[in-house]
């Protein structure tokens, strides 16, 4: 049983990982050497990273990944290029900076217990947004991804039916299934679809050759600089990375029902912030604990840390190894984002009970309505459609992740809700 869980979760923080690095490096223009380190090193790192924090952070069996609040606003800067008219290199430097020094200030607090201020900024109530928003996001993201687009930017519709067939068999599994199935129905589906998938679009299948020729250089996406414009937006949203962390442990005490102390908080943090500096001279995204791997905990039930370590331990050697790693990076996309939406659509349990059985009237529904379906217009609005605004400004404004946990946090500053509940029982 552990060794199937273990392997269950080496699919799991695979299958999220390995993009990230590689569509960094596609579009800052890196050699096959470089990106091949970056990918190598996401997964060493990401793999010692999530062993840390379930042993000495937060304690919880949560992935240390890649942030994807930062992924989405690296990726768009560096898209944005030409028209900031900055070479790709002083983009990446002047990110490397923000990042740095956002991490330095997330150890000041972590050292310092600013844990206290933290929790004022990012109450329930946000993280609840945070939460709603985020598996939105992800259901988007997967459900584009599961869905194969063709050269004429039409859908294959017989690989597109496939991967809908794979979300059914999966989700029967979970549903239908004895309790060993259910529990293991995201590593049946991976290891079905993976098959199935080879076997009926054999010709589309991508072939993936190792190669030992690995590029090992420090902030292979620019040096850093002092380019203030781009510093202080990746400073900025550095900061707001904690979101994720305060959102991923207060899942975890409702998973594991517990309370997590000052200590770990403040370990959790610091874990993020030392693996995000080392990660940087690599050119990786920020890490943070992962919110959206409560899904894939509800949807396995198997909450022993003891999987999740191997699972971790397994990932950091396919690093070390990269004959496994292009191996398992031949896995579909189509097959692995299927796999994984049904995995997220049991993130949105999670955020609706986050909320604690809160009844809202007609007046106090703002605080959730607003920022939620604010975030979720822009999610759906193209990038472009910003493209008049400052330059600078373009990336938050077509973030509405980034964009709805602000204005959610905007909201409980400035507006009094418990006066407006208190009204609302004269009246009745």
């Amino acid at each position: 049983m552990t060794l199937f869980s273990s392997v269950q979760w080496l699919f799991f923080i695979f299958a999220n990982t390995v993009m990230v690095p590689i569509s960094v490096a596609n579009v800052f223009h890196l050699p096959p050497e470089t990106m091949a380190m970056m990918l190598r090193m996401s997964l060493i790192f990401t793999g010692l990273a999530s062993i840390f924090q379930g042993w000495k952070g937060h304690r919880y069996p949560l992935i240390e990944g890649h942030s994807g609040l930062l992924w989405g606003l690296i990726l768009n800067l560096g898209l944005s290029a030409s028209s900031l008219g900055m070479s790709l290199t002083t983009i990446g430097g002047g990110i490397a900076t923000g990042v740095l020094l956002a991490s330095l200030v997330t150890i000041i607090l972590a050292l310092f217990n600013g844990i206290p201020l933290l929790k004022s900024i990012f109450n329930p109530m946000v993280m609840s947004v945070y939460l709603f928003l985020l598996t939105f996001q992800l259901v988007l993201i997967f459900s584009k991804g599961m869905l194969k687009v063709t050269e004429h930017g039409t859908i294959d519709v017989p690989v597109s039916l496939f991967s809908i067939g794979l979300v059914v068999f999966v989700i029967l599994l979970k549903i239908k299934g004895n309790k060993a199935i259910s529990n293991f129905s995201i590593l049946i589906g991976l290891i079905v679809g993976w098959v199935f998938y080879d076997l009926l679009f054999m010709d589309s299948v991508a072939k993936v050759t190792s190669s030992a020729s690995v590029a090992f250089t420090l902030f292979p996406l620019g040096k850093p600089n002092l380019e203030i414009g781009i510093v202080v937006v990746a400073f900025f949203a550095g900061l707001m990375n904690l979101s994720n962390t305060f959102s991923a442990i207060n899942a975890g005490e409702r998973v594991f029902h517990r309370k997590t102390g000052n200590k770990e908080y403040r370990f959790s943090i610091f874990i993020s912030a030392l693996f995000t500096v080392v990660g940087a001279g690599f050119g990786l995204v920020p890490y943070s604990p992962f919110a959206s791997a409560i899904g894939f905990l509800q949807s396995t039930r198997i909450l022993d840390r003891k999987p999740f370590y191997i699972g971790g331990a397994l990932l950091t050697i396919i690093g070390l190894i990269p004959q496994m790693g292009s191996f398992l990076a031949t896995m579909p996309v189509t097959v692995g984002d299927a796999v994984l939406f049904v995995a997220y659509l049991q993130l949105f349990g999670t955020a609706f009970s986050s909320l604690n059985g809160k009844v809202f009237n007609s007046n106090t529904i703002f605080r959730l309505a607003i920022p939620v379906l604010v975030g979720i217009s822009l999610m759906n609005i193209t990038p472009s459609l910003f493209s008049n605004l400052p330059i600078l400004v373009q990336p938050f404004i077509s973030n509405g992740l980034i964009m709805g946990v602000l204005l959610s946090i905007i909201l409980e500053k400035v507006v009094n809700w418990s006066s407006m509940e208190q009204i609302e029982l004269k009246n009745s």
